[in-house]
């Protein structure tokens, strides 16, 4: 089996390298309109920071999106966009950047991702609700697991998880090229895999997944699904790139799926 080919995203998507850029432009244009919070700290480190977008009036709850990219690429400054769907909801959206890869293991992303999660919750009431894409869906599916320490008032706080074409199990990640960077292990493998772990008592999850993304990806969807016992949907059209494109629409199956 050929793992790189596997998990190749933008090979299998007409014009996939564009999109970047495209992000990147929707995203800058979004943050200049948007009443917005930026910069905020989390942790020590240069990328322990997250933007905060508010909607007009007292928020609902807090929705946090977490940005993928393989562990190793991307931030949060060109996802913003995609906080529109729950802005018009009534919700505020908070996206972290986190360390990557090789300047930080998988396992170190978690706890990031955790702080992250603690310090949007201290800046917004209400409830939580949780989605991120691809690397970040794993970290989403993360915040799910049991294991993951979280104060216990944020953690009663969670309603919902939505990992967007996750990560669930680690281990033909770590027969990619893509090893020579995250230097996976066995222990690590078994210790980040969200299918391999309990899932955190109350919040619902559902996974979710695009229709034409690559077969080892609706396959990790599928097997998060089964492992949690929890519903996922296929997003009928949708590949890599695109699934998440919908959380920009306020009435998208994606968005109020989150948000409801």
């Amino acid at each position: 089996m050929d793992w790189d080919r596997a998990y190749a995203n933008a090979d299998f998507i007409p014009e996939g390298a564009d999109y970047p850029a495209r992000w990147a432009a929707a995203a800058e244009a979004f943050r200049a309109g948007a009443k917005a919070r930026l910069d905020l700290p989390y942790g020590d480190g240069p990328r322990n920071r997250f933007d905060l977008f508010l909607p007009e009036g007292t928020p609902k709850g807090l929705a946090l999106f977490i940005h993928g990219g393989y562990w190793m690429a991307f931030g949060r400054e060109i996802w913003s966009h995609l906080a529109a769907g729950p802005l018009a909801h009534g919700w505020a959206v908070a996206m972290p950047s986190y360390t990557l890869a090789p300047e930080a293991r998988i396992s170190q992303m978690t706890a990031e991702i955790a702080a992250a999660l603690t310090a949007a919750a201290a800046e917004v009431a209400g409830p939580i609700v949780l989605a991120g894409h691809s690397a970040g869906g794993h970290l989403t599916a993360r915040m799910a697991c049991a294991d993951v320490a979280l104060p216990d008032a944020v953690a009663a706080r969670i309603r919902r998880a939505v990992p967007i074409s996750p990560l669930a199990d680690l281990e033909q990640i770590a027969l990619t090229g893509m090893n020579r960077t995250l230097h996976l292990d066995g222990a690590e493998v078994a210790s980040e895999s969200p299918a391999r772990l309990p899932r955190r008592p109350g919040p619902e999850v559902l996974v979710w997944v695009g229709g034409q993304e690559r077969p080892a990806f609706l396959w990790q969807a599928r097997l998060l699904s089964e492992a949690w016992d929890c519903p996922w949907h296929v997003a009928p059209g949708r590949h890599h790139f695109d699934v998440i494109a919908p959380l920009s629409q306020p009435d998208s199956d994606l968005t109020r799926a989150l948000v409801a």
